[in-house]
């Protein structure tokens, strides 16, 4: 990208092999790098990082604080909330059948993934489903299904293993009375029907309770 093109978005930081087309919305302290492609009509948020190789797709949208490591592509009708990680060479998905010879951009399915959920390197998001809040996707899991909050995810397909904090620690089984302590930043939860609901989270204390 050209200085002139760079100035068009004031406080980021384009790197000069990167392509960001017109119009883009994208927010002061995000850094965009080598070799990416940001296509028309996406909305990235503040202090994003795009790691290498990177493609977002028209009408993407990405919340702030959203990191996007090498290697990943992010289709049409992806959504990322706040403080989102994608490790190295996930993959997203847009369409549940695919051919070359039947155009079905028409049949393009939404994919959310909620506030603070980590993707861990080549982990596969099957489209049309939503990733909960602070959710964990291990390594190679291929998710097929709805993520509840907090969950840990492992395997092909990806089932519930446990839980995490919102520090990003594994939490341990619940006690008799479903409360789950983390060890590691004291914060507190309580299994419920399958849900894990906050007691205490101490790293934002306005979301204590929501689910």
């Amino acid at each position: 990208m050209s200085p002139s093109e760079a100035a068009k978005h004031e406080g980021v930081r384009i790197h000069e092999s990167a392509y960001v087309d017109d119009p883009c919305e994208i927010g002061a302290g995000t850094s965009i790098w080598h070799f990416t492609h940001v296509m028309p009509n996406c909305r990235i948020g503040r202090r994003c990082n795009l790691g290498q190789n990177v493609v977002v797709s028209p009408d993407v949208t990405l919340g702030d604080n959203v990191k996007v490591q090498n290697n990943v592509s992010i289709y049409t009708g992806v959504v990322l909330e706040d403080d989102v990680f994608c490790g190295p060479s996930m993959v997203f998905t847009n369409v549940v059948n695919p051919r070359c010879e039947i155009p079905r951009r028409d049949q393009y399915q939404r994919t959310l993934v909620k506030k603070g959920a980590s993707l861990g390197a080549n982990c596969t998001i099957v489209c049309g489903i939503e990733v909960g809040r602070f959710a964990f996707v291990a390594a190679g899991a291929v998710v097929t299904r709805d993520v509840p909050d907090y969950a840990l995810m492992v395997g092909v397909p990806a089932r519930r293993r446990g839980w995490v904090c919102r520090c990003g620690e594994s939490l341990p089984a619940g006690g008799a009375d479903g409360r789950v302590p983390c060890a590691a930043c004291g914060n507190e939860y309580v299994e419920r029907d399958a849900c894990l609901d906050v007691i205490r989270e101490t790293q934002s204390p306005e979301v204590a309770g929501a689910r």
